[in-house]
């Protein structure tokens, strides 16, 4: 009797691993539209410091409606225009009108919806050059922590992977434009 209490033993210590193995499993999501982890080696990518964090609303492709926060940090320079260039196999579409900048609220959980807009004099569109160009109506401070909007923006009609690259330009008697970073976008393929 004692051989068959240790073995009974046994088979409930293995199942009550493996039940918790199971219920502690991590769920898989079908898509991953913010940056989260991301492995960059060799090639012609950005490192992490040159990573820029971004967020969009959906995510979906050819969805008409998206919303793309694109986040700058906060700059040791004033920056007095922003200049976006986007991949020539990016076949979605940028509406110039909504165009915004912003300041980045302290914190997404309090501050949701409380950004001071900063005003901008122009924003353009060029679909040949594929850039977006924008100048505020005052060169944004330094040390503001600073999100473009882009709302109205439809995803291209295939998911994949964009590297969007961002160049600023400080006051100054030379204008010259200044590599910030690149935002890795991932829209999910459905």
């Amino acid at each position: 009797m004692s051989a068959s209490k240790s073995a009974l033993k046994r088979l409930s210590s293995c199942l009550c691993i493996a039940s918790c193995l199971f219920v502690g499993a991590p769920i898989v999501t079908p898509a991953q539209t913010n940056p989260g982890l991301t492995f960059t080696w060799g090639g012609n990518g950005p490192s992490g410091k040159q990573q820029l964090g971004y967020v969009l609303q959906y995510g979906t492709p050819g969805f008409p409606q998206e919303r793309m926060r694109l986040k700058l940090g906060r700059q040791k320079t004033a920056i007095d225009s922003i200049r976006i260039s986007y991949p020539d196999y990016f076949d979605g579409e940028f509406n110039e009108k909504s165009i915004t900048i912003q300041e980045s609220p302290k914190s997404r959980f309090i501050g949701f919806g409380r950004s001071k807009q900063i005003p901008i004099s122009s924003a353009k569109v060029d679909k040949d050059s594929r850039l977006i160009e924008i100048v505020p109506a005052e060169p944004i401070p330094a040390g503001t922590a600073a999100e473009i909007v882009l709302s109205n923006v439809q995803n291209p009609r295939s998911g994949g992977i964009f590297y969007l690259n961002c160049f600023i330009s400080v006051p100054g008697d030379v204008p010259l434009k200044r590599y910030l970073g690149t935002w890795v976008m991932s829209i999910s393929r459905s």
